[in-house]
């Protein structure tokens, strides 16, 4: 039988999600316990891979197994075999057609920043420092220019090998809280949200990169549409470290179980 799980875990301490050989990987320590509560190898595949550093709190995976045990209670079985930073929240049966990667229709991010004259290491692992205040209507507006359908190389760090960088951004959502003096963010967080049918090679992080950027006064928003335009890198903000990005919620249409079911 196919089942669906949603899974979370805090990335500091993996390689990211897929095997790999230098290192510890989600998907190895997912896997290993599976296979120790189902007592056969068993095999999960993610929505998509994350990178080194960066967290989940909503990756869909699925695997095949044969159980007696109620899907509800496979999460209470599974968590008992893994480590404290990954936890299964959730499993269900699935069609035997349902991929949880090439199912899915739509993924959101989060890249979270904190705005602070000096270090606060509770934040650290969860945040990226800021130290100047942050324009964030400036970057809203930007943020707005990046929605839609775009060739998106110039948000793609190299090393990819795709054979298109056309993406859709359905939408680049900033929340902020905190202390505002003169249309700024002076002190307290910011957190953008980025949905889209698919991303590239760091292009989450490039982008909150670049709307940091237009916050701190170094970019415009015409610059962005120049961005957009030229397709040109070397124009955006820089990758933002991996520990500020986490996967929220991945979405699947009615073929994928769950009639744009975010899970």
């Amino acid at each position: 039988m196919r089942y669906r799980a949603v899974i979370s875990y805090f990335g500091k301490n993996y390689v990211g999600w897929q095997r790999q050989l230098n290192g510890l990987s989600v998907q190895e320590v997912l896997e290993n316990a599976l296979s120790r509560v189902f007592g056969a190898p068993t095999q999960a595949t993610a929505s998509g891979r994350t990178d080194a550093g960066v967290h989940a709190e909503g990756q869909v995976v699925h695997f095949d197994a044969e159980t007696s045990i109620p899907p509800e209670k496979i999460p209470f079985a599974v968590n008992t075999e893994l480590p404290q930073d990954v936890s299964m929240l959730e499993c269900r049966p699935a069609d035997d057609s349902f991929n949880a990667r090439f199912s899915a229709k739509r993924k959101t991010y989060r890249y979270s920043v904190y705005v602070s004259r000096h270090r606060k290491p509770i934040l650290e692992n969860t945040r990226t420092h800021v130290v100047v205040p942050l324009n964030i209507d400036a970057m809203r507006e930007s943020a707005a220019l990046i929605e839609g359908e775009h060739d998106f190389r110039c948000f793609e760090a190299s090393g990819s090998a795709v054979k298109s960088t056309v993406r859709t951004v359905y939408s680049v959502r900033i929340d902020a809280d905190g202390k505002f003096a003169g249309g700024k963010l002076h002190e307290g967080t910011a957190d953008i949200y980025v949905t889209g049918n698919g991303f590239l090679y760091n292009m989450v992080r490039i982008i909150a990169g670049t709307l940091v950027y237009v916050g701190c006064g170094k970019l415009t928003a015409d610059d962005v549409k120049r961005i957009l335009e030229t397709g040109d890198r070397t124009l955006a903000g820089k990758t933002l470290p991996p520990e500020g990005l986490s996967l929220v919620s991945v979405e699947y249409d009615e073929g994928g179980e769950g009639g744009n079911r975010q899970c």
